[in-house]
Protein backbone atom coordinates (compact mmCIF):
# COMPACT_ATOMS: atom_id res chain seq x y z
CA UNK A 1 0.00 0.00 0.00
CA UNK A 2 1.77 3.50 -0.88
CA UNK A 3 0.83 6.26 1.07
CA UNK A 4 -0.59 9.15 -0.74
CA UNK A 5 2.44 11.92 0.06
CA UNK A 6 1.11 15.47 0.96
CA UNK A 7 3.05 18.20 -0.05
CA UNK A 8 2.40 20.06 2.83
CA UNK A 9 5.24 20.17 5.69
CA UNK A 10 2.98 20.48 8.49
CA UNK A 11 3.61 22.77 10.86
CA UNK A 12 1.84 20.14 13.52
CA UNK A 13 1.95 16.48 13.03
CA UNK A 14 -1.83 15.81 12.93
CA UNK A 15 -3.10 12.50 14.81
CA UNK A 16 -5.88 9.82 14.25
CA UNK A 17 -6.32 8.48 17.47
CA UNK A 18 -7.07 4.69 17.18
CA UNK A 19 -9.68 3.61 19.90
CA UNK A 20 -11.90 5.30 21.69
CA UNK A 21 -12.31 2.83 24.97
CA UNK A 22 -11.96 4.74 28.85
CA UNK A 23 -8.42 5.92 28.53
CA UNK A 24 -8.88 7.75 25.11
CA UNK A 25 -11.70 9.95 26.10
CA UNK A 26 -10.49 10.36 29.30
CA UNK A 27 -6.78 11.34 29.00
CA UNK A 28 -5.49 11.10 25.19
CA UNK A 29 -8.22 13.47 23.23
CA UNK A 30 -8.27 16.23 25.99
CA UNK A 31 -3.93 15.90 26.27
CA UNK A 32 -4.25 17.22 22.68
CA UNK A 33 -5.67 20.51 24.19
CA UNK A 34 -2.26 21.18 26.26
CA UNK A 35 -0.20 19.69 22.80
CA UNK A 36 -1.49 22.36 19.97
CA UNK A 37 1.76 23.78 19.32
CA UNK A 38 3.17 20.66 17.51
CA UNK A 39 0.08 18.47 17.68
CA UNK A 40 -3.44 18.15 16.25
CA UNK A 41 -6.52 15.83 16.44
CA UNK A 42 -8.14 15.13 12.75
CA UNK A 43 -9.90 12.02 13.14
CA UNK A 44 -10.52 8.76 15.27
CA UNK A 45 -11.34 5.08 14.60
CA UNK A 46 -13.65 3.03 16.18
CA UNK A 47 -15.86 -0.20 15.74
CA UNK A 48 -18.42 1.56 17.36
CA UNK A 49 -20.32 4.35 15.13
CA UNK A 50 -22.26 6.20 17.97
CA UNK A 51 -19.14 6.60 19.32
CA UNK A 52 -17.85 8.28 16.25
CA UNK A 53 -20.47 10.69 15.97
CA UNK A 54 -20.68 11.94 19.87
CA UNK A 55 -16.61 12.55 19.56
CA UNK A 56 -16.78 14.17 16.72
CA UNK A 57 -19.14 16.59 17.83
CA UNK A 58 -17.09 17.03 20.45
CA UNK A 59 -13.79 17.72 19.23
CA UNK A 60 -14.55 19.44 15.97
CA UNK A 61 -13.83 16.45 13.46
CA UNK A 62 -15.19 16.16 9.84
CA UNK A 63 -14.54 13.12 9.13
CA UNK A 64 -14.02 9.46 11.10
CA UNK A 65 -13.10 6.02 10.65
CA UNK A 66 -14.43 2.79 11.20
CA UNK A 67 -11.92 -0.06 11.70
CA UNK A 68 -12.53 -1.42 8.41
CA UNK A 69 -11.77 2.09 7.08
CA UNK A 70 -8.33 2.32 8.62
CA UNK A 71 -5.88 1.22 5.81
CA UNK A 72 -8.03 3.88 3.85
CA UNK A 73 -6.85 6.21 6.04
CA UNK A 74 -3.72 5.60 6.39
CA UNK A 75 -3.35 6.09 2.48
CA UNK A 76 -5.16 9.35 2.56
CA UNK A 77 -2.74 11.53 3.45
CA UNK A 78 -4.82 13.75 5.48
CA UNK A 79 -2.84 12.00 8.82
CA UNK A 80 1.43 12.16 10.41
CA UNK A 81 0.67 9.67 13.26
CA UNK A 82 -1.82 7.00 15.14
CA UNK A 83 -2.18 7.02 18.82
CA UNK A 84 -2.54 3.33 19.16
CA UNK A 85 -5.34 2.74 22.18
CA UNK A 86 -6.79 -0.18 21.18
CA UNK A 87 -6.54 -4.08 22.87
CA UNK A 88 -3.47 -5.28 23.41
CA UNK A 89 -4.03 -8.23 20.93
CA UNK A 90 -4.65 -5.52 18.02
CA UNK A 91 -1.22 -3.44 18.47
CA UNK A 92 0.76 -5.61 16.15
CA UNK A 93 -2.13 -5.19 13.43
CA UNK A 94 -2.38 -1.57 13.12
CA UNK A 95 1.03 -0.74 14.17
CA UNK A 96 2.76 -2.28 11.74
CA UNK A 97 0.36 -1.39 9.09
CA UNK A 98 0.85 2.16 9.97
CA UNK A 99 4.11 2.64 9.74
CA UNK A 100 4.41 0.55 6.09
CA UNK A 101 2.37 3.00 5.19
CA UNK A 102 4.83 5.59 6.71
CA UNK A 103 2.45 6.95 8.81
CA UNK A 104 4.34 7.56 12.54
CA UNK A 105 2.95 5.17 15.60
CA UNK A 106 2.65 6.30 19.42
CA UNK A 107 1.59 2.95 21.24
CA UNK A 108 -0.43 2.53 24.26
CA UNK A 109 1.58 -0.53 26.38
CA UNK A 110 2.05 -3.13 25.94
CA UNK A 111 3.68 -2.67 22.90
CA UNK A 112 2.72 -6.29 21.85
CA UNK A 113 1.95 -9.80 23.41
CA UNK A 114 5.39 -11.00 22.27
CA UNK A 115 8.85 -10.26 21.73
CA UNK A 116 8.41 -11.63 18.33
CA UNK A 117 5.38 -9.23 17.68
CA UNK A 118 7.63 -6.11 19.18
CA UNK A 119 10.71 -7.01 17.07
CA UNK A 120 8.53 -6.89 14.02
CA UNK A 121 7.24 -3.54 14.60
CA UNK A 122 10.63 -2.25 15.58
CA UNK A 123 11.57 -3.30 11.84
CA UNK A 124 9.07 -1.82 10.30
CA UNK A 125 9.40 1.44 11.45
CA UNK A 126 11.95 2.34 9.09
CA UNK A 127 14.66 5.67 9.41
CA UNK A 128 12.02 8.45 8.52
CA UNK A 129 9.14 6.71 10.45
CA UNK A 130 9.24 6.79 14.67
CA UNK A 131 7.56 4.36 16.61
CA UNK A 132 7.32 4.94 20.50
CA UNK A 133 5.65 3.36 23.42
CA UNK A 134 3.42 5.70 25.29
CA UNK A 135 5.15 5.24 28.79
CA UNK A 136 3.81 8.55 30.19
CA UNK A 137 5.81 8.43 33.25
CA UNK A 138 8.83 9.30 31.37
CA UNK A 139 7.68 12.76 30.93
CA UNK A 140 6.26 12.79 34.62
CA UNK A 141 7.98 15.13 37.36
CA UNK A 142 7.68 12.50 40.18
CA UNK A 143 9.22 9.71 38.74
CA UNK A 144 11.64 11.35 37.04
CA UNK A 145 12.84 13.15 40.36
CA UNK A 146 12.89 9.86 42.10
CA UNK A 147 15.10 8.70 39.11
CA UNK A 148 17.23 11.30 39.34
CA UNK A 149 17.60 11.16 43.20
CA UNK A 150 18.36 7.14 43.02
CA UNK A 151 21.13 7.78 40.72
CA UNK A 152 22.53 11.57 42.93
CA UNK A 153 24.51 8.84 45.17
CA UNK A 154 22.58 10.82 47.95
CA UNK A 155 20.10 7.20 49.18
CA UNK A 156 23.98 5.65 48.18
CA UNK A 157 23.71 2.64 46.68
CA UNK A 158 19.70 1.85 46.25
CA UNK A 159 20.38 -1.79 46.61
CA UNK A 160 16.18 -2.57 47.23
CA UNK A 161 13.24 -1.54 44.45
CA UNK A 162 9.72 -2.69 45.89
CA UNK A 163 6.73 -1.84 44.64
CA UNK A 164 2.55 -2.41 44.82
CA UNK A 165 0.26 -1.64 42.20
CA UNK A 166 -3.23 -3.36 42.80
CA UNK A 167 -6.94 -2.58 41.76
CA UNK A 168 -10.18 -3.89 41.73
CA UNK A 169 -11.00 -4.64 38.01
CA UNK A 170 -14.50 -4.60 37.25
CA UNK A 171 -16.43 -8.45 36.12
CA UNK A 172 -16.59 -8.67 32.11
CA UNK A 173 -14.07 -6.16 31.44
CA UNK A 174 -11.32 -6.82 28.51
CA UNK A 175 -8.95 -6.96 30.80
CA UNK A 176 -9.91 -10.10 32.54
CA UNK A 177 -9.91 -12.00 28.93
CA UNK A 178 -6.99 -14.41 27.99
CA UNK A 179 -8.04 -13.95 24.12
CA UNK A 180 -7.19 -9.98 24.27
CA UNK A 181 -3.80 -10.51 26.03
CA UNK A 182 -4.98 -9.43 28.93
CA UNK A 183 -4.00 -9.78 33.18
CA UNK A 184 -2.18 -8.37 36.05
CA UNK A 185 1.42 -8.46 34.17
CA UNK A 186 0.87 -7.12 30.52
CA UNK A 187 -1.85 -4.54 32.27
CA UNK A 188 -0.21 -3.10 35.46
CA UNK A 189 2.58 -5.24 36.30
CA UNK A 190 4.64 -3.25 33.34
CA UNK A 191 4.93 0.12 35.16
CA UNK A 192 6.60 -2.45 38.00
CA UNK A 193 8.96 -3.84 35.65
CA UNK A 194 9.55 -0.40 33.53
CA UNK A 195 10.00 1.63 36.89
CA UNK A 196 12.52 -0.51 38.49
CA UNK A 197 14.33 -0.69 34.94
CA UNK A 198 14.58 3.43 34.91
CA UNK A 199 15.00 3.92 38.49
CA UNK A 200 18.49 1.16 38.32
CA UNK A 201 19.23 2.41 34.69
CA UNK A 202 19.28 -1.41 33.56
CA UNK A 203 18.21 -4.39 32.62
CA UNK A 204 17.28 -7.30 34.93
CA UNK A 205 19.61 -10.71 34.36
CA UNK A 206 17.15 -12.88 35.91
CA UNK A 207 13.49 -13.39 37.06
CA UNK A 208 11.18 -15.70 39.06
CA UNK A 209 7.48 -15.14 39.74
CA UNK A 210 4.44 -16.64 41.06
CA UNK A 211 0.78 -16.42 39.80
CA UNK A 212 -2.59 -16.58 42.71
CA UNK A 213 -5.94 -17.19 41.66
CA UNK A 214 -9.16 -16.92 44.24
CA UNK A 215 -11.98 -18.61 44.00
CA UNK A 216 -13.31 -14.84 42.79
CA UNK A 217 -15.03 -16.10 38.89
CA UNK A 218 -13.54 -12.76 37.59
CA UNK A 219 -10.44 -14.76 37.64
CA UNK A 220 -11.42 -17.50 35.38
CA UNK A 221 -8.89 -16.95 32.43
CA UNK A 222 -6.19 -14.76 33.90
CA UNK A 223 -4.59 -15.23 37.41
CA UNK A 224 -5.23 -12.78 40.23
CA UNK A 225 -2.02 -11.61 41.27
CA UNK A 226 1.77 -12.33 40.52
CA UNK A 227 4.71 -11.64 42.51
CA UNK A 228 7.82 -11.12 40.94
CA UNK A 229 11.97 -11.00 41.78
CA UNK A 230 13.78 -9.63 39.57
CA UNK A 231 17.46 -9.18 39.84
CA UNK A 232 19.75 -6.45 38.39
CA UNK A 233 23.25 -6.59 37.58
CA UNK A 234 25.72 -5.79 41.01
CA UNK A 235 23.12 -7.72 42.84
CA UNK A 236 20.96 -5.63 43.01
CA UNK A 237 16.78 -6.95 43.54
CA UNK A 238 13.55 -5.45 42.36
CA UNK A 239 10.31 -6.86 43.87
CA UNK A 240 7.18 -6.25 42.93
CA UNK A 241 2.81 -7.79 43.31
CA UNK A 242 0.58 -6.56 40.89
CA UNK A 243 -3.22 -7.28 41.95
CA UNK A 244 -6.23 -7.37 39.84
CA UNK A 245 -8.19 -8.37 42.53
CA UNK A 246 -6.82 -5.86 45.74
CA UNK A 247 -7.43 -2.51 47.09
CA UNK A 248 -5.84 0.63 45.15
CA UNK A 249 -2.03 0.78 45.86
CA UNK A 250 0.13 2.26 43.68
CA UNK A 251 3.83 3.09 44.93
CA UNK A 252 7.33 2.18 44.94
CA UNK A 253 10.23 2.11 47.71
CA UNK A 254 13.66 2.52 47.30
CA UNK A 255 16.32 1.87 49.38
CA UNK A 256 19.99 2.73 49.52
CA UNK A 257 23.38 2.32 51.89
CA UNK A 258 22.63 5.69 53.10
CA UNK A 259 18.80 6.24 52.95
CA UNK A 260 15.36 5.27 51.36
CA UNK A 261 12.45 7.26 49.37
CA UNK A 262 9.20 6.34 48.49
CA UNK A 263 7.00 7.02 45.99
CA UNK A 264 2.76 7.26 46.56
CA UNK A 265 0.26 7.11 43.67
CA UNK A 266 3.46 6.63 41.62
CA UNK A 267 1.61 5.30 38.37
CA UNK A 268 -1.59 6.92 38.31
CA UNK A 269 -2.94 9.58 36.37
CA UNK A 270 -6.17 10.98 37.60
CA UNK A 271 -4.29 12.38 41.04
CA UNK A 272 -1.64 14.06 43.16
CA UNK A 273 1.33 12.22 43.32
CA UNK A 274 3.37 12.01 47.58
CA UNK A 275 7.16 11.22 47.84
CA UNK A 276 9.08 10.90 50.94
CA UNK A 277 12.43 10.81 51.59
CA UNK A 278 14.68 9.74 54.60
CA UNK A 279 18.63 10.15 54.84
CA UNK A 280 19.75 9.60 57.88
CA UNK A 281 17.49 11.11 60.63
CA UNK A 282 15.60 13.67 58.21
CA UNK A 283 12.58 13.08 56.78
CA UNK A 284 11.12 15.18 53.62
CA UNK A 285 8.17 15.49 51.80
CA UNK A 286 7.44 16.56 48.51
CA UNK A 287 3.68 16.56 46.55
CA UNK A 288 3.16 16.74 42.82
CA UNK A 289 -0.26 18.50 41.87
CA UNK A 290 -2.50 16.47 39.87
CA UNK A 291 -1.68 16.76 35.91
CA UNK A 292 -1.88 15.99 32.57
CA UNK A 293 -0.03 13.01 31.61
CA UNK A 294 -0.89 12.28 28.11
CA UNK A 295 -0.25 16.38 26.95
CA UNK A 296 3.25 16.08 27.19
CA UNK A 297 4.29 12.75 25.52
CA UNK A 298 2.24 14.38 22.73
CA UNK A 299 4.44 17.26 22.72
CA UNK A 300 7.49 15.47 22.87
CA UNK A 301 6.52 12.59 20.05
CA UNK A 302 5.37 15.68 17.77
CA UNK A 303 8.94 17.22 18.80
CA UNK A 304 10.64 14.23 17.57
CA UNK A 305 8.70 13.58 14.58
CA UNK A 306 9.54 17.74 13.32
CA UNK A 307 12.98 17.28 14.32
CA UNK A 308 13.25 13.99 12.86
CA UNK A 309 15.31 12.51 16.11
CA UNK A 310 14.79 9.10 17.99
CA UNK A 311 11.98 9.34 20.78
CA UNK A 312 12.70 7.93 24.38
CA UNK A 313 10.86 5.63 24.78
CA UNK A 314 11.61 4.30 21.66
CA UNK A 315 9.78 0.54 20.53
CA UNK A 316 12.80 -1.23 22.18
CA UNK A 317 11.76 0.04 25.55
CA UNK A 318 8.39 -1.59 24.67
CA UNK A 319 10.46 -4.80 23.56
CA UNK A 320 12.43 -4.85 26.36
CA UNK A 321 9.49 -5.15 28.89
CA UNK A 322 7.67 -7.61 27.18
CA UNK A 323 10.45 -10.17 26.61
CA UNK A 324 11.03 -9.90 30.19
CA UNK A 325 6.85 -10.72 30.87
CA UNK A 326 7.53 -13.76 29.11
CA UNK A 327 10.47 -14.64 31.48
CA UNK A 328 8.22 -14.20 34.32
CA UNK A 329 5.60 -16.28 32.54
CA UNK A 330 8.06 -19.13 32.06
CA UNK A 331 9.25 -18.96 35.76
CA UNK A 332 5.63 -19.19 36.73
CA UNK A 333 5.29 -21.74 34.43
CA UNK A 334 8.13 -24.16 35.51
CA UNK A 335 8.08 -23.01 39.12
CA UNK A 336 12.39 -21.75 38.46
CA UNK A 337 14.55 -18.74 38.22
CA UNK A 338 14.49 -17.79 34.53
CA UNK A 339 17.33 -15.79 32.53
CA UNK A 340 16.24 -12.97 30.86
CA UNK A 341 17.90 -12.52 27.28
CA UNK A 342 17.59 -10.04 24.71
CA UNK A 343 19.98 -9.44 21.77
CA UNK A 344 19.06 -5.36 22.14
CA UNK A 345 20.62 -3.29 24.90
CA UNK A 346 19.02 0.18 25.96
CA UNK A 347 21.52 3.44 25.68
CA UNK A 348 19.13 5.95 26.76
CA UNK A 349 17.29 6.13 29.89
CA UNK A 350 14.72 8.74 30.94
CA UNK A 351 15.95 11.84 33.00
CA UNK A 352 15.28 15.19 33.31
CA UNK A 353 15.58 16.63 29.99
CA UNK A 354 12.26 15.32 29.09
CA UNK A 355 10.79 16.91 32.09
CA UNK A 356 7.19 18.46 30.28
CA UNK A 357 4.91 19.67 32.80
CA UNK A 358 1.07 20.31 31.94
CA UNK A 359 -1.84 21.50 33.79
CA UNK A 360 -5.14 19.11 34.39
CA UNK A 361 -7.48 18.53 31.82
CA UNK A 362 -11.68 18.85 32.88
CA UNK A 363 -13.22 15.63 32.47
CA UNK A 364 -14.87 15.39 29.53
CA UNK A 365 -17.90 13.98 28.93
CA UNK A 366 -17.79 10.46 27.91
CA UNK A 367 -19.64 8.08 25.08
CA UNK A 368 -20.48 4.61 26.38
CA UNK A 369 -17.33 3.92 28.84
CA UNK A 370 -16.95 3.71 32.17
CA UNK A 371 -14.23 3.39 34.60
CA UNK A 372 -12.92 -0.42 34.48
CA UNK A 373 -12.20 -0.59 37.80
CA UNK A 374 -14.30 -0.20 40.92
Amino acid sequence: MKRRISSRRPACVRYAVAGLGHISQIAVLPGFRHARRNSSLVTVVSGDATKRRAIARQYGLTKTYSYEDYDELLASGTIDAVYIALPNHLHASFVERALRAGVHVLCEKPLGLSSSECRAMVRAARARTKLMVAYRLHFDEANLRMIELANSGKLGSVRIFHSLFCQQVKTGDTRLKAQVGAGPLFDIGIYCINAARYVFRAEPVEVMAAAARSNDPRFREVPEMHAVIMRFPGDRLATFVSSFGGADRTEFDLVGTKGSARLESAYEYAQAMQAQVTIGDATRRFRYPKRDQFGPQLLYFSDCVLKNTKPEPSGLEGLIDVAIIEALERSVATGRVVRVRTRDTKRRRPGLSQLFTCPPVPRPRTVKTTSPTR
